[in-house]
């Protein structure tokens, strides 16, 4: 949650092809949510539910970032085999900065990923990656795994993308993807 009058950020590949998006609180509660916006590129889609008040979570720069500072993996793995709503908690440290990905996959451009060796398994995408002062620093996306589960290599999108995201949203009421060309033109 990065607003109090109910603006999300997670995945694209979470909400992708759903036909009704229900978020649920650590608290149990749960709202409908429409999908505001989706930048497919980054793999990050912003939704939006109706309540007032919510806790945020405030987003860290990546500038302050420092390979071998500890890294918080919170989601929910496997939660649809799960009864309860709590999410889990994995540690580790950020491994790598700047990380570009060479596979691009369904035309989702991954430069600049935050590394990291905290457990992520399917079922933590679009959940926050923090920092000790509980700060996101970005959005686990993906891992590596020969076996499908974690081996210690996931990868986020950095929170500072995150932000210039909600921001333009905010601003144009949505995504410009005209600002992805040119970070593709650098390539």
């Amino acid at each position: 949650i990065v607003s109090s009058d109910g603006l999300i950020v997670t995945n694209q590949h979470v909400v992708a092809g759903a036909v009704q998006v229900i978020v649920t609180l650590s608290d149990g509660r749960r709202f409908q949510a429409r999908v505001r916006d989706v930048v497919a590129n980054y793999d990050l889609a912003v939704l939006q539910i109706e309540e007032r008040g919510l806790p945020v979570a405030n987003l860290a720069t990546v500038d302050d970032l420092q390979i071998g500072e500890w890294a918080i993996a919170i989601g929910s793995p496997y939660g649809y085999l799960l009864a309860d709503s709590q999410p889990t908690v994995t540690v580790g440290v950020i491994s790598a900065l700047n990380r570009d990905i060479r596979q691009v996959e369904q035309d989702r451009v991954y430069l600049g990923m935050i590394q990291t060796d905290a457990a992520i398994n399917p079922g933590n995408s679009g959940g926050p990656l923090v920092n000790t002062d509980g700060e996101v620093v970005g959005i686990n996306t993906f891992i590596f795994s020969g076996s499908g589960g974690s081996i210690g290599i996931g990868f986020a999108v950095p929170a500072s993308r995150v932000a210039a995201v909600i921001e333009e949203i905010r601003e144009y009421g949505h995504y410009r993807q005209a600002s992805l060309g040119v970070e593709l033109a650098n390539l």
